[in-house]
């Protein structure tokens, strides 16, 4: 290979100068381009992937808090009541002779979407439900906004 040191071009700007001069803004341009493609490509795909994890999340910890309501009734021959409610699998109630918890290592965790989980006693179809209403908050809806619950 040979170099060619101080060899200039047509318009006299030697080629090392040439390359330290950065890129032009149709150069800068033409990548923000090919960039914003990419991203609405991309973005909604990402997004529709993020919504399913927080519904599997949100049926992940409806799973771990049934089966801490059923290893309080096991202890305690009851589930909490609604007054009580799942603060009942972390801090003993005064009615509750047998407790034998704390039924969680943590305090009762939120929603993927910020909002408490619903205690029912009893169930619509069996003695308790554990319920989250989705990314709404309110009951009903679809998608996202539909309710997960343990029933």
């Amino acid at each position: 290979m040979l170099y060619r040191i101080g060899m200039t071009n047509l318009r006299g700007v030697r080629a090392s100068e040439r390359a330290q001069r950065g890129f032009t803004l149709l150069e800068l341009l033409v990548v923000l381009v090919i960039i914003g493609m990419l991203a609405a490509i991309v973005g909604p795909r990402y997004f529709a992937q993020l919504g399913k994890s927080q519904v599997t999340v949100a049926r992940a910890q409806i799973d771990v808090l049934s089966k801490a309501l059923d290893n309080y009734r096991l202890d305690a021959g009851r589930f909490p009541t609604a007054e009580e409610g799942l603060q009942a699998l972390v801090v003993k109630p005064a009615s509750a002779d047998k407790w034998g918890g704390p039924y969680l290592k943590k305090d009762v965790p939120l929603d993927p979407w910020g909002h408490p989980y619903v205690y029912q006693v009893p169930g619509t179809k069996g003695d308790y439900a554990v319920i989250s209403y989705g990314r709404d908050g309110q009951p009903g809806g679809t998608g996202e906004d539909a309710d997960i619950s343990s029933e």
